[in-house]
């Protein structure tokens, strides 16, 4: 992480790679957490940040 960006990377290699989702279960997780605002995908693609919202699930 840096400034709070998460690389994209980070988040779809486990997905896909250690945990063996299949990429359109990957693709509607990821939908689904930035339509429930936990997550705000940046324009490029290529980070994403959580959103208060989204951290107030870890505290």
């Amino acid at each position: 992480m840096q400034d709070g960006r998460i690389f994209i990377e980070l988040i779809n290699g486990p997905m896909l790679f250690e945990h063996k989702a299949k990429p359109a279960e990957y693709s509607a997780g990821l939908k689904l957490a930035i339509d429930r605002g936990w997550l705000k995908l940046d324009r490029s693609g290529t980070f994403v940040r959580f959103t208060q919202a989204g951290a107030d699930l870890f505290a």
